[in-house]
């Protein structure tokens, strides 16, 4: 197996299948386009965990995902995607950077989901983008944007409902998308979905237990994710 990405929080490798890589889970963590870092004992093998689980989860419910089969405690085995350089959020609750720009108070909720287009690029600083953008920069057409968007509600729904079942608030998330190098014609969700990607709140008490707890300097940070997992095991037993 050679090396073929590194990001952030994952690294990829190619396997003995041209359609299938090795993505290994990192304990590094960042924010705010990798200003602020930190290494996390034992992050890597929750988000892992976490994404296995989700993904079996949204894949039974019908939503194609790039998740093959599991290896160990930090590597899974994925198809092979062409990622889509248009990141997907949804907010559901007013939060963070929608916070930031618009001055509404966070925990506001919305009437219904809001989605976001942002284009992936660390060294703009993944700006927001909408359609039109994404067409003049090549990124996607207008019938792709359409498809993420309906993809993305369609993953809010579930994931929002299954959440709930945990005693976690689905505040908002981001996700992204590939084309599968054995079928390029198709658009399938990639990446990972995790407390580094989705804001989860208790129901209850509202406590975060996601990555806001690294970016607000809230300490429990693994803590937080651990308990993620146990509400997800519990839930799927």
């Amino acid at each position: 197996m050679q090396p073929l990405y590194e990001g952030k929080a994952k690294r990829l490798y190619t396997t003995d299948d041209p359609h299938v890589l090795r993505m290994e889970y990192k304990d590094e963590a960042t924010a705010f386009n990798a200003e602020k870092k930190a290494e996390f004992e034992n992050k890597g093998k929750l988000n892992k965990a976490i994404t296995l689980l989700l993904y079996k989860m949204l894949e039974e419910r019908g939503i194609e995902t790039h998740i093959v089969s599991d290896i160990d405690e930090t590597n899974i085995l994925v198809k092979k995607v062409d990622i889509l350089l248009v990141e997907v959020i949804v907010r559901n609750i007013a939060a963070g950077g929608f916070s930031k720009r618009m001055g509404v108070e966070e925990g506001t909720p919305f009437k219904t989901p809001i989605v976001e287009f942002s284009y992936k690029s660390d060294e703009l600083g993944d700006p927001l983008i909408n359609d039109d953008y994404a067409r003049e920069l090549g990124l996607a057409t207008p019938e792709e944007c359409a498809e993420l968007k309906r993809q993305a509600l369609i993953i809010n729904e579930v994931q929002k409902e299954f959440f709930a079942k945990c005693g976690l608030t689905l505040v908002d998330f981001k996700i992204e998308f590939g084309r599968p190098s054995s079928d390029p014609s198709k658009i399938i969700l990639a990446d990972e979905v995790s407390p580094d990607t989705c804001r989860l709140w208790d129901v209850k008490t509202g406590k975060k237990l996601d990555k806001d707890r690294f970016r607000q300097d809230l300490g429990g940070v693994m803590e937080g994710y651990a308990e993620v997992l146990h509400r997800i095991e519990k839930a799927v037993s």
